[in-house]
């Protein structure tokens, strides 16, 4: 499927952005040459203090739609309203601060066109700009919900945001995000993606991911109460997944 198909459906672009000003534009360009007339990239700022609303604004291209938060609510909040102002038939999540392979709307549209959610890889922008393979998943992957989930709660099995897509169709198990999600959107989209049985793995990468000073992921060790909060978090989404899941099929 390319972005010139007869056949081919809306998509959406869901960004959430804070204080993104250094690296939005390259992001937003790489996006902007893979979607067709009638697509969309919907960015929630979060109550950025630079200039990023001011970068966005002055690319002028009437597919980007910028919504300002007032106050800032955390990245979560941000791409969950995202995903509620989305207009399109298919949602692919995005950083502000990565740049697009090539391929990668081609890659997920086709993946969505028989699941609900899908996962890619990434790649990483390393300091002399050259990117390097990171896999992390697997497209036998689809075939072990369970273990999956099981990877989710012991932070063993990775899913990234910026590499994910879902359907429309799955938005109403997908939102609201539970309010105790205070981090890790991508993971709670991943456990309902697993509790469907409906999540497909992409074994290439779909983003070059930039590691910087800045970025929201946090890089270093983390306290161990910090890991058991995220890990109760994680495993009161799996519940609530599989509630979510149930009531769709029922």
């Amino acid at each position: 499927m390319t972005a010139n198909s007869p056949a081919r459906v809306r998509v959406s672009v869901c960004m959430a952005t804070f204080n993104g000003a250094r690296f939005v534009h390259e992001q937003i360009a790489s996006i902007i040459e893979q979607l067709a007339s009638d697509d969309e990239i919907v960015i929630v700022d979060d109550a950025s203090t630079d200039d990023t609303r001011e970068v966005i604004t002055a690319i002028n291209d009437s597919r980007v739609r910028l919504y300002a938060q007032p106050i800032n609510a955390g990245y979560v909040r941000a791409f969950e309203r995202a995903l509620q102002l989305a207009t399109g038939d298919i949602l692919l999540l995005s950083d502000q601060d990565d740049v697009w392979t090539r391929d990668r709307l081609a890659r997920m549209c086709a993946a969505l066109e028989s699941r609900s959610v899908v996962a890619g890889n990434y790649s990483v922008l390393g300091a002399a700009g050259e990117p390097t393979r990171r896999p992390l998943l697997a497209s036998r992957f689809d075939n072990s919900p369970r273990r999956n989930e099981i990877g989710i709660l012991i932070g063993y099995r990775p899913y990234f945001g910026c590499a994910m897509g879902l359907t429309r169709q799955v938005l109403s198990a997908v939102l609201p995000i539970p309010h105790y999600f205070f981090e890790s959107h991508d993971l709670w989209l991943a456990l309902v993606g697993n509790e469907l049985r409906s999540l497909h793995h992409l074994d290439a990468p779909v983003v070059t991911r930039r590691l910087h000073e800045s970025n929201v992921t946090p890089l270093g060790w983390r306290s161990l109460r910090s890991i058991m909060r995220a890990r109760i978090m994680l495993l009161r989404g799996l519940l609530d997944a599989r509630h979510r899941a149930r009531a769709r099929v029922g």
